[in-house]
């Protein structure tokens, strides 16, 4: 499955952006689904994650009650709603995919495919 974030920008701190994830040539449906992040410097970071019907979601605890992610499978896209950004949040965000029928997970070696990456800045 191949997939493309986008809505990525910069936004004050306080403000809000919704990332997407578009995936194509797979069965999106079945999938689990994860945001991961980035910063310069630093490992790629577990964000949140969703289950194939979007009824079991898991966040890390820096983003808990600020971010939500859900997904529409007719339109075969992830997004990822961030409210109360903060400059720590500032980092590349990519989505990923798990194989068919697999349960989320919070581990980057689980996820088999990856989009490009999606950049946000939230200045200090």
């Amino acid at each position: 499955v191949q997939l493309v974030e986008s809505g990525g920008g910069l936004v004050q701190a306080g403000g809000s952006l919704r990332l997407s994830c578009v995936a194509s040539g797979g069965t999106f449906s079945a999938r689990a689904m994860g945001w991961f992040r980035q910063a310069p410097g630093k490992e790629r970071e577990f964000v949140a994650t969703i289950n194939w019907s979007g009824g079991v979601t898991s966040y890390t605890d820096s983003v808990k009650g600020r971010f939500s992610i859900s997904r529409d499978n007719a339109e075969n896209t992830l997004y990822l709603q961030m409210n109360s950004l903060k400059p720590e949040d500032t980092a590349v965000y990519y989505c990923a995919a798990r194989g068919p029928w697999y349960h989320p997970t919070t581990t980057r070696n689980d996820y088999d495919n990856w989009g490009q990456g999606t950049q946000v800045t939230v200045p200090s």
